[in-house]
């Protein structure tokens, strides 16, 4: 506060200081006034002055005006005034002219007064929280005074005024209530709000977007035409790339969210030839800037391939390429698609098939792929385009080894179309290669070396090719003529291109390197390019010779007897001298150049000169630097040392490997042997619970049988004590016979039952005495002394079972020779009593009903007796067949156990002989100086205790 009250004592006296004294004046009365009148005329003059006397509003209303906002929030006109004066103050928007004497001054002061007066305001953090409860207001004149205060708040001190809205109470979605407002003015005005909210801040570009941020702001695009719309569109797009730019979650959200798919009608921009308003162009380059947001190489692959796939399925990545072949697009425009569709396509296997068979619209058509490299090796196109070609056919191939096929096989005698009437890949490759034009040369260089890209295969393809120089003159192949050119002194552009692809071209393919050292002058070339003491601009291509060398020695087979790797070291030591090679080495990493194109994979360079460096290429630098050095300083002793054990450590290795992979299919094995056998314990508990409610329900029956046989016996008994003959009548002897069928029915069906017992019985045995079968487990599963007990019990548990059913037999036997006695008496009875009178016949008859209904009632419990116990035989069936497996498997697994034991011994004593071997030749090459890394000693120590630890837990079960 003294601070801006020195800077206002630094202004010219006389008009200002009256202007002081009315501010003051204003202020009072604003403090005092008791009418809201009153006050509301002192805000509108200080709103009218706060512009040209923004620091002498400042220093002396903001108190006045933040009372205001709090006591005064009925009266929507005093409130707009206020928010009015407030932006006034904050913001450094200029609008109107300053006189002469002010100009200097004021353009010192703007940036720090608007900075200083937020930084006051927020000072009180309820400030902020008032000013996001008065944009509740659905009042025109308060809301959107309050949206542009707040903004410009976030304009001037970002960081801290995002965090008091973090923190307050449904901050954010007090600001998100602006998008769905219906006065356009407030509503695009709230986009730029979100805007400035939502820049650089991770955790509110979260909220942002599952308050619906991503529905709203497409909705809007759409309604305002696409591409072809205003400034709004714009906005919403920069909004957008907040939301999404390096916000993983946002982005994963956007593609389950299903937006991917709404992007498609963006570019549905047709063949215009007419031309686009800027506006459009803007526009466009905002919505391809955002497909490569979310489908950006820095991005997580997992999420990158995703949103990739969503691409192609709805169909943005063909309407993209529509683009990509279409008349009439702008330059700037054509550009951004081509960098678009590389990132679409980059490492998506699907996509860049798809793109190999997009074809441009000519007579006859012609692949894109061609069409594009025809514009990166013509030296009249645009730099930005041509290098945008190059980061596309970069991408086509990037872990492409299909695509990479492909563009070599273009150059391949058997597929050259001899007629001429079409250009390949591979042809206009080569023609760039051997351009007049330094760039194009670079190009065409870089963009081969990728089609070679960790792809043995394609570096072996690419030797047969044979080019023809000149007429007359027997072809060459493209390797010696690539060294011809070099050793011709071109640009340095040129021969860095070259030596690039040469280096990647020998990396990992010792056939390549016996190709390049057949021509016997290549070796004398490259060393006496290293040898000579050249200025600050040959030393990059020194340091290229020298890796090339390097890499002649390190992927060296030995094949020519006069270049093999102890003498191309001598011949290093005795003409360069091993130090100066290392240093030569250590130029390229060096480079400025370097360090840029090794940050991210597109060449983005702002002139064609500083085109040095690939960046694939600087990941192999770094990958061979440190070994070219070890090799270079290696005898040859040590190396056919190392090489010998290098040979032994691959056959340990793929011995230990094997058995490794072997214990660990045992393990699984194993695991699933358990698993069956925890499943029978379960399936037995079950079954024994089974049978035991089944023979209390068995038991239960019983009980209830017997009394009603009791019963039954006391009402025959007091029947004939009365001699009460009259109970046979002739319903009574149709009754009679009927029982008696039934009672046959029953024998049959027990007979039936107990022969398909006996079936079982001799098939258990059958099982039982049934032991062979192939061992395909490893035994470690073995049947515990638990089990065995549990089996044991269960044969007892099965004799018990069969003794019941044994005695339930004869008891029903019993049962039926009492009802075929009951029936005989009853015979007896109707013979005796045909002479007896009939008065007691009516009584008897009532008894008959009733001696019937009991015996209706014993029939249906010997029928459900009988299917009770069909039910207890297919159990104990069930459970004699579990019992007879699960003997068997022991039987089995006691035999593997053994077997397996002696195999864990044997494989154990050869492990520890390995290890011992192992050891002994690690330290071998300790003694001989060459790093043995510890920790892969420690991995292999680890994973032998491990195997250990397996083995003594095998034999603990």
């Amino acid at each position: 506060m003294n601070f801006l009250r020195g800077v206002m004592g630094g202004q010219s006296a006389g008009p200002q200081h009256t202007e002081a004294e009315t501010i003051q004046k204003l202020c009072d009365r604003v403090a005092s006034s008791t009418l809201l009148d009153d006050r509301r005329n002192a805000v509108r003059a200080l709103k009218s002055l706060s512009k040209k006397y923004r620091l002498e509003v400042g220093i002396q209303a903001m108190e006045h005006l933040i009372h205001v906002l709090q006591m005064d929030r009925s009266d929507s006109e005093i409130i707009a005034y206020a928010l009015d004066t407030l932006y006034n103050i904050i913001s450094n928007d200029e609008e109107e002219e300053v006189d002469d004497v002010e100009e200097e001054n004021s353009a010192r002061q703007t940036e720090d007064l608007g900075s200083q007066f937020t930084e006051i305001f927020i000072k009180q953090p309820e400030n902020v929280t008032l000013l996001l409860s008065l944009l509740e207001e659905f009042d025109f004149h308060v809301r959107w005074p309050g949206v542009r205060l707040l903004t410009s708040l976030l304009k001037q001190l970002g960081p801290p005024v995002q965090q008091i809205i973090l923190v307050s109470p449904m901050g954010v979605s007090r600001l998100m209530d602006l998008l769905a407002d219906s006065r356009e003015i407030i509503r695009n005005d709230g986009v730029l709000l979100l805007q400035a909210l939502t820049r650089s801040n991770g955790a509110i570009q979260k909220i942002v977007a599952f308050e619906n941020a991503f529905e709203r702001l497409l909705d809007i695009i759409t309604d305002e035409g696409n591409s072809d719309g205003g400034i709004v569109v714009e906005d919403c797009l920069i909004l957008l790339q907040n939301l999404l730019k390096n916000n993983n979650s946002n982005q994963n959200f956007f593609k389950e969210g299903s937006y991917i798919q709404r992007m498609k009608p963006w570019f549905e921009v047709g063949d215009e030839n007419s031309g686009w308003s800027a506006q459009k162009v803007t526009n466009l380059h905002l919505m391809l800037q955002l497909v490569r947001v979310l489908v950006s190489p820095t991005n997580p692959p997992g999420a990158t391939s995703s949103c990739q796939k969503a691409m192609f399925q709805c169909g943005l990545l063909q309407q993209l390429c529509t683009i990509l072949m279409a008349t009439g697009i702008p330059a700037d425009i054509l550009t951004e698609t081509i960098n678009t569709v590389s990132e679409v396509i980059r490492g998506y296997q699907v996509n860049q098939d798809y793109f190999a068979s997009v074809n441009a619209p000519s007579n006859p058509p012609r692949p894109a792929i061609v069409v594009l490299l025809m514009s990166m090796v013509n030296e009249r196109q645009p730099f930005v385009l041509r290098c945008a070609v190059l980061y596309c056919f970069q991408c086509f191939l990037y872990k492409n080894q299909k695509g990479q096929g492909e563009i070599v096989a273009t150059l391949l005698p058997s597929t050259i179309d001899a007629t001429g009437n079409s250009v390949s890949a591979g042809q206009l490759l080569c023609g760039g290669l051997f351009s007049p034009d330094s760039l194009s040369n670079w190009c065409a260089a870089v963009a081969l070396a990728h089609a070679l890209q960790g792809n043995a295969t394609q570096k072996e393809q690419l030797l047969r090719v044979q080019l023809a120089t000149s007429i007359g003159n027997p072809p060459v192949s493209l390797l010696q003529q690539c060294t011809n050119i070099l050793s011709q002194g071109s640009k340095i552009q040129t021969r860095v291109g070259l030596l690039m692809l040469l280096c990647t071209w020998l990396s990992s393919c010792p056939i390549a390197v016996t190709h390049f050292l057949h021509n016997s002058a290549n070796v004398p070339f490259l060393t006496g390019q290293i040898a000579e003491n050249l200025g600050e601009e040959e030393q990059l291509v020194q340091g290229l010779c020298a890796l090339l060398l390097g890499i002649s020695i390190y992927f060296n087979d030995n094949s020519l007897e006069n270049y093999m790797k102890e003498k191309l070291k001598q011949l290093i030591e005795k003409r360069i001298g091993k130090e100066n090679f290392i240093e030569k080495l250590g130029f390229i990493s060096k480079h400025e150049l370097y360090s840029r194109a090794s940050q991210k994979p597109q060449p983005n360079f702002p002139s064609p000169e500083y085109m040095i460096f690939d960046h694939e290429f600087t990941k192999l630098v770094k990958e061979l630097e440190g070994v070219i050095t070890k090799a270079i300083y290696k005898s040859s002793e040590e190396d056919k040392k190392e090489e010998e054990v290098k040979k032994t450590l691959e056959q340990h290795d793929n011995i230990v490997t094997h058995y490794k992979n072997m214990i660990r299919e045992q393990d699984l094995q194993l695991e699933e042997l358990k698993q069956q056998v925890s499943t029978l314990k379960c399936q037995n508990e079950q079954l024994q619970t089974a049978v035991t409610q089944q023979a209390s329900q068995i038991q239960q029956h019983k009980d209830q049988y017997n009394l009603l046989k009791v019963q039954l016996g006391k009402d025959s008994h007091h029947q004939g004590s009365h001699s009460d003959g009259a109970q046979v009548n002739g319903v009574q002897l149709e009754e009679v016979s009927r029982l008696r069928e039934e009672v046959e029915e029953l024998r049959s069906h027990q007979g039936l039952l107990e022969s398909q017992l006996a079936e079982k019985d001799s098939l258990i045995a059958t099982l039982k005495s049934s032991q062979a079968s192939p061992v395909n487990e490893q035994a470690s599963v073995t049947t515990s002394p638990r089990e065995s007990e549990q089996v044991v019990e269960l044969k007892q548990e099965l004799t018990a079972l069969k003794s019941q059913l044994n005695s339930q037999s004869l008891e029903i036997t019993r049962l039926q020779a009492e009802n075929h006695e009951l029936l005989q008496r009853a015979e007896a009875l109707a013979k005796s009593g045909e002479s007896e009178a009939a008065a007691k016949t009516a009584d008897a008859e009532g008894r008959l009903s009733a001696l019937l209904q009991e015996t209706k009632e014993l029939k249906n419990e010997i029928k459900a007796l009988s299917e009770e116990k069909t039910a207890i035989k297919k159990q104990l069936d069930s459970s004699n067949s579990t019992i007879a497996i699960l003997q068997t498997e022991k039987d089995k697994l006691d035999l593997e156990v053994t077997d397996s034991k002696k195999e864990q011994d044997d494989l154990l004593v050869l492990l520890a002989d390995q290890d011992q071997k192992i050891l002994s030749l690690k330290s071998k090459l300790k003694n001989l100086g060459h790093p043995v890394e510890e920790e892969d000693e420690s991995g292999d120590q680890e994973d032998d205790d491990d195997e250990m630890d397996d083995g003594d837990k095998d034999q603990d079960i």
